[in-house]
């Protein structure tokens, strides 16, 4: 990596990392769904979180620190997230369905041998937005761990024109945190019991949204 490179990724790792922490401080968070978590622990078992893109930045936040991995794809972005994860607590599988997928699958269920949480964006790095594919399915039943689908919303919030509509909340806003019932899935399970599953975590993953993104119009200033 050139000089003017490195540079350049220090001051927006620093930027990136000082942004999510001063922002989630100043959040008034609320969280439902949090024993579904609990319940996987006490089971003796780990979990496979699943999430939308567009939340990473809430979601690297409030779940800093917890001895988590997370896939995290290998271009430019991809390591600007890495470089803050880090900073945030996180270990990080490098790799997408795109380029060092089976790598980072290798990773992540090591990781989860070692009895360490993992995260996957459902719909990442490239899209399209809010459409499960089936990698975390794939390692669920690797794994015998469980997906755990949540998502994260703000009242208040700034959307940036990317291809997943990223999110930043805004300063001293309100953040929901929803956490679903864990999905088992079979080591067993063929292709097309495979493909019900996939279509089980997006119907679990579009309600979430639903109740998540609509919440504040319900419940304002909670």
């Amino acid at each position: 990596m050139q000089l003017l490179d490195r540079i350049k990724t220090a001051c927006i790792t620093e930027l990136g990392y000082w942004t999510i922490l001063v922002i989630g401080r100043s959040l008034r968070w609320k969280v439902e769904g949090w024993e579904n978590l609990e319940d996987v622990h006490r089971s003796g078992k780990r979990f496979i979180g699943a999430f939308w893109h567009n939340r990473i930045f809430m979601t690297s936040y409030f779940f800093r620190h917890r001895n988590i991995v997370a896939m995290i794809s290998q271009n430019r972005d991809g390591e600007y997230i890495a470089r803050v994860s880090r900073r945030l607590g996180f270990g990080s599988a490098r790799g997408s369905s795109s380029r060092g997928s089976r790598r980072a699958v290798v990773e992540m269920l090591r990781s989860l041998r070692r009895e360490r949480d993992v995260f996957f964006t459902l719909d990442g790095p490239r899209g399209p937005r809010y459409v499960v594919k089936p990698g975390a399915a794939y390692i669920a039943r690797k794994s015998g761990n469980p997906i755990l689908p949540f998502t994260i919303s703000a009242e208040k919030k700034w959307v940036l024109g990317s291809w997943d509509g990223f999110i930043i909340p805004k300063p001293f806003s309100c953040a929901l945190v929803l956490i679903g019932t864990a999905i088992d899935i079979d080591p067993d399970a063929g292709d097309a019991e495979m493909k019900g599953i996939v279509e089980r975590i997006q119907n679990s993953m579009d309600a979430l949204c639903r109740r998540s993104d609509t919440y504040w119009d319900k419940y304002p200033e909670q």
